[in-house]
């Protein structure tokens, strides 16, 4: 063959190769003399050559690089992460670039849920919601497990070996596994959170009488400005018969602004007045006497009224006596009530990681004398046994300066028990709640309360204790008490405070403040926490809260 054909042979290959048809001899432009200029048909300056290349055909085939196992458990890998990279690095773009941009699209709508509803989170403790996020779980899971497939089979694992096709589906079948356990999760935590809703928040009202409330979307507070919650710490534990509130603060909440006033009552205050025309009004005309050995302590009502049925007018009415026996003496209408077991309070504190607390000076603790250890002066981060006993010890103390320590304890509670650690602790908390509170608050009540709660968060709290010298529990001035509840309700509501959705009126000021107006820092701390006065003070200012 001479070099001329053999040159002809070479390109009409090529032009086979490109989809092309050889063109017939007679179309040359005629034979191409040999000579020293000419390069041959592989040579990059042969003629041929540059006109191929003008052409657009391939020099040759191209391939990308063989996938080993390492690499397509990989690219199986950054899948599950980013779905459709493992398509787009196997050559199959549209569908690659398909589940791109429905990643991106659930993305950016999970985003946008958030955001519009950010003020509104409470919204996810509807039952329905708990129901989509709990189906939500488990169609993820399944999704994210055919993604991790198909990612795999995509890349073609067959064209591995014997060993490398055994370990990499064995690989992809755990990590599919894998990926699947966040969803178990989560939807583990949304159904432990469904639970606690339904044990603890009543369905119906605890007294079969009394009408059931509708609570409406737009107005779920029937007009009010503000709502009056009593917490409660009750002591049932031990070798006590029945509930005894040692602990008693009223929470008054401005639901416009989130500004509270939080009132603390003495354990020891005695003989309080009941509502005109109630039952126990007229059972104790001159005020409550029943425990004479004790002088008729506040903390007895609750377990007095259960106690005795036939005096208030049915059984379980303990709450809705002691309800009345506080607002009376505040002058404020009680709405709900909440309480919480005091030994169960400490699995809350250490479902949170604990409480950061100014410790103004040593508090022993554990027993009547303190053996247990010493809560040292200070910064302190107390487990939850050292905060319960924080808040209750009276070795070398008393009982205001117990409440002191309580109020200081509620105020670090609701300011660290940030979402992120409820959400990472829930099924804990979940645990302890459903074993320790108890309240009136309704189900369909509660995405309003976790709104006000967040409202609160980002508010001013202030605090007034009825202790002494300016409230003597032996011998209370009721008219002082309430004169007192009135101007600390009202110089909360002219505080200046980061207002959330709050509308222009004479207690709620429409301009918005900064954040850092809303928090206020801790000044040098007082000489004991128990120094008080008539009037309600920043929380943050008296605890040494940050």
């Amino acid at each position: 063959m001479t070099e001329h054909e053999e040159a002809d042979a070479v390109t009409a290959g090529r032009n086979r190769r490109s989809g092309r048809r050889a063109k017939p001899a007679s179309a040359s432009s005629g034979p191409t003399s040999p000579g020293p200029t000419s390069a041959g048909p592989t040579s990059p300056g042969s003629r041929s050559a540059t006109r191929d290349r003008r052409a657009g055909a391939p020099t040759g085939p191209r391939f990308a690089k063989p996938l080993n196992a390492g690499s397509i458990l990989g690219w199986t890998l950054l899948s599950a992460i980013l779905p459709g990279a493992a398509h787009l690095r196997a050559g199959q773009r549209r569908i690659g670039f398909a589940m791109l941009g429905a990643f991106a699209a659930l993305l950016l709508t999970v985003l946008a849920i958030f955001l519009i509803n950010r003020d509104q989170l409470g919204m996810f403790s509807r039952g329905s919601w708990l129901t989509t996020l709990i189906t939500a779980c488990v169609v993820g899971a399944l999704i994210w497990f055919a993604i991790t497939l198909t990612s795999f089979i995509a890349l073609k694992p067959n064209k591995l070996d014997r060993t490398g096709q055994i370990v990499s589906g064995i690989a992809v079948g755990v990590l599919g596994v894998s990926l699947m356990t966040p969803f178990a999760l989560a939807a583990n935590k949304v159904k432990a959170g469904a639970d606690l809703l339904d044990k603890v928040f009543p369905s119906a009202p605890e007294d079969p009488a009394a009408p059931i409330r509708q609570i409406k979307e737009e107005d779920p507070w029937d007009g009010k400005t503000r709502v009056n919650f009593l917490l409660v710490g009750g002591d049932g534990a031990g070798n006590r018969e029945g509930i005894r509130t040692d602990s008693m603060n009223v929470a008054s909440i401005d639901v416009r602004t989130g500004n509270t006033v939080l009132f603390s009552l003495p354990r020891n205050l005695q003989h309080v007045r009941f509502p005109p025309g109630t039952a126990m009004a007229r059972q104790f005309p001159n005020g409550y006497m029943a425990e004479l050995a004790n002088g008729g302590l506040l903390n007895e009502v609750w377990k007095y009224a259960n106690d005795n049925p036939q005096i208030v007018g049915g059984k379980g009415r303990g709450p809705r006596v002691l309800m009345d026996a506080i607002g009376y003496t505040l002058g404020l209408q009680i709405d709900y009530y909440a309480l919480i077991n005091m030994f169960g309070f400490a699995h809350l504190v250490d479902a949170i990681g604990g409480l950061k607390i100014k410790v103004e000076r040593d508090v022993k603790w554990g027993g009547h004398y303190g053996t247990a250890g010493t809560i040292k002066a200070g910064y302190q981060k107390l487990t939850g046994e050292q905060a319960l006993w924080y808040g209750r010890s009276r070795v070398e103390s008393d009982d205001f300066s117990r409440m002191a320590r309580q109020r200081c304890v509620i105020g670090a509670f609701a300011q660290q028990a940030t979402p992120d650690k409820v959400l990472f602790n829930f099924e804990k908390i979940a645990g302890a709640a459903k074993r320790m509170a108890f309240t009136n608050i309704p189900r369909d009540l509660v995405e309003h309360v976790a709104n006000l709660a967040l409202k609160v968060k980002d508010a001013r709290i202030t605090s007034l204790q009825f202790v002494p010298p300016q409230f003597w529990p032996g011998s209370a001035d009721w008219v002082k008490i309430r004169q007192a509840s009135r101007k600390a309700i009202a110089d909360s509501g002219r505080t200046k405070t980061r207002v959330a959705n709050a509308s222009a009126s004479p207690s709620a000021p429409s301009g918005t403040a900064s954040p850092s107006a809303s928090r206020v820092r801790a000044a040098a701390p007082t000489q004991t926490p128990t120094r008080n006065t008539d009037k309600a003070q920043s929380l943050n200012e008296l605890c040494g809260l940050e």
